[in-house]
């Protein structure tokens, strides 16, 4: 193993990071401390911006709490799988003569959400999922685990604006379902066939309030139980089932 790379996760060091990116490794986030000025740092930056992978400056304590070594104030965790560009996946599933099938996740971070709710889009025939470049989780270890290796299947798209995301979507014929419960419209009683990207919100505020505005329905699921919320998840493999039932019957 490099003597700079601790696990599968991260790597760290100025050297082994630019040669991680010349070589086309796809970074879920690159850390970088403070104040921290060097002409390597700088083609850090420069490269990360290019090749659109998220950075975040941190205080130094963040990444001596990840590692004790070495790490010349710049840490990049490594995405286990390769982004893929929404704007051409759109085109080639009407190019295949199938009906686009989108999943938008709002700020969702936990991780283990995130496997779930990606295995759940698999099973239902999800085409991508669309996840902001910050404040989602990382698909490290755990999100690969708990996915059952659906997020080796299915397109994961990484885009820096989710509202820019959304007006090409409808521009491109679909139309936005925002699961929410600021409705009184349960899921079944919309119409949810044809091109239809699927939007679920953050586990802490749901989803948020620009983006409910861009929504052109708003579903929701009727409880009869105490609690007043269903976990991300589970709310996410219902919708995707809903439209999947919607579908088939349509045919």
């Amino acid at each position: 193993m490099n003597p700079q790379q601790s696990n599968t996760d991260y790597i760290f060091g100025t050297h082994p990071i630019i040669e991680a990116m010349r070589s086309g490794k796809e970074m879920e986030k690159i850390l970088i401390v403070q104040g921290t000025r060097s002409p390597q740092m700088s083609e850090i930056i420069s490269m990360a911006k290019e090749l659109q992978y998220p950075v975040q400056f941190v205080p130094i304590e963040k990444l001596n709490r990840i590692t004790r070594k070495n790490h010349q104030g710049v840490l990049a965790f490594v995405s286990p799988i390769s982004y893929q560009l929404i704007e051409q996946v759109i085109p080639m599933i009407y190019d295949e003569g199938r009906i686009p099938f989108i999943l938008l996740l709002d700020r969702i971070t936990d991780v283990r959400n995130f496997g779930a709710i990606t295995r759940s889009a698999e099973a239902a025939g999800v085409d991508a999922i669309v996840v902001p470049s910050r404040g989602a989780a990382l698909v490290n270890a755990d999100a690969m685990k708990t996915s059952a290796g659906a997020l080796s299947k299915i397109n994961l798209c990484r885009v820096e604006n989710l509202k820019t995301t959304i007006d090409f979507l409808k521009d491109s014929g679909l139309k936005i379902a925002a699961v929410s419960e600021k409705t009184e419209r349960n899921a079944w009683e919309n119409d949810l066939t044809g091109p239809i990207a699927l939007l679920l919100g953050s586990e802490e505020d749901g989803i948020s309030e620009a983006y409910l505005k861009k929504a052109d329905i708003h579903v929701k699921f009727p409880m009869v139980g105490t609690v007043e919320s269903l976990n991300v998840s589970v709310a996410a493999g219902i919708a995707c089932f809903e439209i999947l039932r919607q579908r088939f019957a349509a045919q």
